[in-house]
């Protein structure tokens, strides 16, 4: 026992002089070099001055204020939620609830009512005897709730050890600070580990309760940079680790669906990513399989023939939309304009190729960053696509209806004589054909097609011009007309809207009528069992091919509720922070 009464400085030159004096004993440097470091270094020195504080309180007897601080903090965590919120309030409520905080409080409690829990075991005693190539063995005791450990193992292929694979961010081993990847695990709980498989010890630890003992020997493995990292993904297919037989631990799986964004925490792993879901409350990370991974799956599970082929239509007539039949005429409410059967034999080597580059590219997460419009930015291009009949162009008559100030639509081309009501560049700009003509071949537009010897088309130009009103541009287009139009100039939203089951469809629409020609003024064809099938197969093609654009799937099993929904979310990404391609950002 050091006495105290000497005080940190009497015990300094205690140490020193220990040194002086042992100094004519050693046989290298290296030895007087490990004890001057040992025995003047600064850990030594300021657990000295710790014990000597504590020597002088202990006369003191101090007492706590209060042996419950715990509930203290449960009480002024009620009463600040039902305050009103401010800045202070909220980082206050956030503090309380932090783990170190609440752990700290705990440990206070305990120490004040002196009650230390006799009924868990002590620790275990350190071995008599270590083994050679052990250098040493570290004693872990963690308490287990309901949460998992928050740690993955594995058998080294080497030594037959039992190693910590991983230790998931955020989890209980992480919070602990004790537990790293590369431990080797030789007890649990008193159990020796040596002679089990990986699978026996995951029960072992999982039905554990309360405090969980580990013996490990420390690995040598560097620790991983711990920093925030800021890397947010928008999953583009969904996932149950449940029903994964290849992730080392399903219970230390992240569950997702397609659309949501998640931050990855660590690619350290080639194979499993560490990942938590954005706004997630519990903060533990979870696996989640690498890009590589499943792009891997995906071309091994791959069918040869993907995606169902659409049907083509014969004439451009045909190319209909369900709710167009209210008979209410408005400039620029065309369909988009399908490719005729004359279309020159370079686009369709084009439009193979592709296909074919998008085949080959495999859309699994998509790097997404947090993004508000600024009042002097132009309004995001909002684009709603779907198969034929399921509605999208009257989903874009009402939006053009429920505000005309607000909304905004392209006027289209046509080669077609001008008619006595129509103007020039409301209900179409009129062109000639060779100028029509000379502008397809110089890429300006987006989409066109010929009905009866006319063309009709919407260019490049025309998007521009409407998005430069100030007003949010809404477009009715195909799939294959999205990708030109997926870039930073326009930051497009695309809505899918998907027809509901082939039941819902008949009871719908089983009275509906659609224009069966362009240029007819009165619905005059009514659905048929093929074109419910059609819809349910083009929808289904749709998703598979192009799904990795839609930002939002909208089921048209009721218009006015279709409607309803798309307008309240197109407020949203006008008004609130949401999430784009990080290709996006500005330089």
């Amino acid at each position: 026992m050091i006495n105290s009464s000497s005080g940190p400085g009497g015990v300094c030159r205690l140490l020193a002089s220990l040194l002086y004096r042992l100094e004519s004993h050693m046989d290298t440097s290296e030895d007087r070099t490990f004890l001057q470091d040992m025995l003047m270094g600064n850990t030594l020195h300021l657990l000295i001055k710790v014990y000597d504080r504590l020597q002088k309180y202990r006369a003191q007897r101090p007492a706590p204020l209060l042996d419950s601080t715990q509930g203290l903090a449960q009480d002024l965590a009620k009463e600040l939620h039902g305050e009103v919120a401010s800045p202070e309030t909220t980082e206050l409520l956030y503090l309380l609830s932090k783990p170190h905080v609440q752990a700290l409080l705990s440990v206070h409690d305990m120490v004040s009512q002196k009650e230390f829990d006799p009924r868990l075991p002590p620790l275990p005693p350190l071995p008599d005897y270590i083994e050679k190539e052990e250098d040493s063995i570290k004693i872990v005791r963690l308490v287990k709730n309901q949460e998992p450990l928050g740690a993955t193992i594995k058998r080294d292929e080497s030594s037959g050890a039992i190693v910590v694979a991983r230790v998931m961010r955020g989890g209980a081993a992480d919070r602990s600070g004790l537990i790293h990847e590369g431990d080797k695990l030789k007890e649990v709980n008193g159990v020796p580990m040596e002679d089990k498989n990986p699978e026996e010890i995951i029960p072992i630890l999982a039905k554990s309760e309360g405090a969980v003992t580990f013996k490990v020997i420390p690995g040598t493995k560097e620790e991983p940079d711990t920093a925030d990292n800021k890397i947010f993904v928008r999953a583009l297919f969904d996932y149950d680790p449940q029903a994964d037989p290849a992730i080392p631990c399903k219970d230390a799986g992240l569950e997702f669906w397609k659309g949501d964004v998640l931050q990855i925490v660590s690619q350290e792993d080639d194979t499993w990513w560490q990942a938590r879901r954005h706004s997630d409350a519990n903060l533990r990370a979870g696996l989640i399989p690498s890009r590589q991974l499943q792009e891997r799956r995906v071309t091994l599970q791959r069918p040869a023939v993907l995606f169902h082929p659409l049907r083509e239509l014969k004439v451009f007539g045909e190319d209909v939309d369900y709710g167009a039949i209210s008979g209410i005429h408005i400039a620029g409410l065309r369909k988009s304009f399908r490719l005729s059967r004359k279309e020159s034999t370079s686009q369709r080597m084009r439009q193979k190729m592709d296909e074919r580059h998008a085949s080959i590219h495999l859309r699994i997460y998509q790097e997404v960053l947090p993004y508000r419009r600024k009042p002097e930015e132009p309004y995001r291009l909002v684009l709603l696509t779907g198969p034929n009949g399921v509605g999208v162009t009257e989903l874009k008559r009402r939006l053009l209806l429920s505000d005309p100030e607000h909304f905004a639509v392209t006027v289209p081309y046509t080669t077609r004589e001008q008619k006595k009501h129509e103007r020039e560049g409301v209900e179409y700009h009129f062109v000639s054909k060779h100028s029509f003509v000379k502008d397809i071949l110089n890429h300006k537009f987006l989409d066109y097609g010929e009905y009866k010897g006319n063309y009709y088309g919407m260019s490049l130009d025309s998007v521009r011009r409407a998005v430069a009103e100030s007003k949010v541009c809404l477009l009715d287009v195909k799939p294959h007309v999205i990708a030109a139009l997926y870039t930073s100039e326009f930051k497009p939203y695309v809505v899918f809207v998907k027809p509901p089951s082939i039941e819902r469809l008949r009871l719908s629409r089983r009275k509906a009528k659609v224009l069966s020609s362009q240029n007819e003024q009165t619905p005059s064809k009514i659905f048929t069992e093929e074109d419910f099938q059609d819809m349910i197969t083009s929808s289904q093609a749709m998703e598979n091919k192009y799904g990795y654009l839609f930002e939002k799937l909208i089921i048209n099993d009721d218009l006015a509720t279709a409607f309803t929904e798309l307008r309240d979310e197109l407020t949203k990404i006008e008004t609130e922070i949401h999430w784009i391609p990080n290709t996006w950002a500005h330089v």
